[in-house]
């Protein structure tokens, strides 16, 4: 589906923007969500994008978690391309994510 492809093609744009040195931290970010053995043989973005979706922490219309991510791990580059998607693929506005409890919206704000 097109949705789809939108989809694919962010991972894909932000998988281009994460270096060796980048996905070590970005995986020591989500240890504590995900204890799993599997995170020490992550080698790519694409890997550890792949390893999210199987662990539920990540789907085309579920990014507030990589938000989150990227926030802890201060990458403001990849936070804003993400929510941009959001805003403009997703159409999820400030306003109608203000009442979901996942909400990353007030740290994202300091991006814009």
């Amino acid at each position: 589906s097109p949705a789809m492809a939108e989809y694919r093609s962010l991972l894909e744009e932000l998988a281009q923007n994460i270096t060796a040195e980048d996905l070590e931290q970005l995986k020591s970010a989500c240890r504590e969500d995900i204890p799993s053995g599997e995170g020490d043989a992550i080698a790519t973005g694409h890997h550890w994008f792949a390893f999210l979706e199987r662990h539920s922490k990540l789907d085309r219309d579920n990014l507030s978690y990589i938000e989150h991510i990227f926030e802890i791990s201060r990458r403001p580059d990849l936070l804003t391309k993400v929510v941009q998607y959001r805003t403009q693929v997703l159409k999820i506005s400030e306003e109608d994510e203000v009442d979901t409890k996942l909400t990353r919206i007030p740290s994202a704000k300091k991006y814009k």
